[in-house]
C-alpha cells in the first residue's frame, strides 16, 4: 500500500470520528503539509468520497445511522438547537413536526410549554414525548412503520399530511449545503418534503457537522419563510448561500440573519 493510500484511508478514518476537523488539524494527525493534506482532499473529493468544505472536509453520507445511535451524538449541541427553535415558534397554534435524534431534543424542550398547541408528527418517539403535558394535542400520522426510526411514512401519510395547513413545520436534516436540506432515509425525505409545502414557514435543526454535506434527496432549497437553527455559524460558504436565498440563520447569541 503507497503512502499516499494510507493517508487516504487515514483521513477517511479521522472524518468518521470527527466530521468537522480542519486542514491544518489533519496534516497535524498525519504528520504531512497542508499543502499534501490539501491535494488529498482534492483527489478523496474528485472521487466522491468526501466533499470539501471551507477550511476541510466531510464524509459524503450515503446512508444515515439509526436512531438510538445517533441520539448518542452532538446533544449539548442538539440541546441549545432545541431552546433556540421553541423560542422561534412564537405563538403559533400547531406545528408538524419530524423525526429523528435533533427534533427528539427539541420535543423535550417543547413539552415544557404551558398553552395549548397541536402536533402533528411522524414519529412515534416524539408523540410519546409530547402527550406527557396535557396542553399539547398530538395528533400521529398514519402510514408503514419504519422500524429503525419508529416513524411511519408511505401513500397514507403523504395524503393525511395534504388535509392540513400549519403556521410551522420543524424538521431535521442529515445533510446542508448551498443546494439546500437533503435527508438520507427516503421514506422520510418524502414525509419532511410534504410537511415543507403544508406549512407557511419552516425551522430546519441542525447542528454543524450537517452543514457541507449532501445526501440522498432534498427536501428542500434554501428559501424564504425557512430559517435554518444551529449552535454556532456555520462557515462563510453556507452563510453566504443563507443570505443570497432570503432564508433566516438563527443559532445562540446572534440576532437574526437573513
Amino acid at each position: 500500500m503507497s503512502k499516499k493510500t494510507q493517508r487516504h484511508d487515514r483521513i477517511l478514518s479521522v472524518l468518521d470520528v470527527n466530521p468537522s476537523i480542519r486542514v491544518n488539524e489533519l496534516a497535524d494527525e498525519l504528520g504531512v503539509s497542508t499543502e499534501t493534506v490539501r491535494r488529498d482532499l482534492s483527489e478523496l473529493d474528485e472521487t466522491g468520497r468526501i466533499k470539501r468544505t471551507y477550511g476541510g472536509a466531510v464524509l459524503t453520507k450515503t446512508f444515515e445511522p439509526a436512531l438510538a445511535e445517533r441520539l448518542k451524538l452532538h446533544i449539548a449541541a442538539r440541546e441549545a438547537i432545541a431552546k433556540l427553535a421553541v423560542e422561534r415558534i412564537g405563538d403559533a397554534n400547531s406545528l408538524f413536526v419530524g423525526g429523528g435524534a435533533t427534533l427528539l431534543h427539541f420535543a423535550r424542550a417543547l413539552r415544557q410549554i404551558d398553552r395549548k398547541i397541536t402536533v402533528l408528527t411522524p414519529s412515534f418517539s416524539i408523540a410519546t414525548e409530547l402527550s406527557t403535558n396535557p396542553l399539547i394535542e398530538v395528533m400521529t400520522l398514519p402510514g408503514i412503520v419504519e422500524p429503525a426510526e419508529g416513524m411511519v411514512f408511505g401513500g397514507e401519510t403523504l395524503k393525511f399530511i395534504a388535509k392540513f395547513r400549519t403556521p410551522v413545520t420543524v424538521v431535521g436534516a442529515s445533510g446542508v449545503d448551498s443546494r439546500g436540506v437533503s435527508e438520507a432515509l427516503l421514506n422520510a425525505a418524502q414525509v419532511y418534503a410534504a410537511m415543507i409545502d403544508s406549512a407557511d414557514e419552516t425551522l430546519v435543526l441542525a447542528d454543524n457537522s450537517k452543514f457541507g454535506t449532501r445526501s440522498l434527496q432534498q427536501i428542500t432549497t434554501l428559501k424564504q419563510n425557512l430559517c435554518l437553527v444551529t449552535e454556532r455559524p456555520p462557515d462563510p460558504l453556507i452563510r453566504q448561500a443563507v443570505q443570497t436565498s432570503g432564508a433566516e440563520l438563527l443559532y445562540p447569541q446572534s440576532t437574526r440573519q437573513h
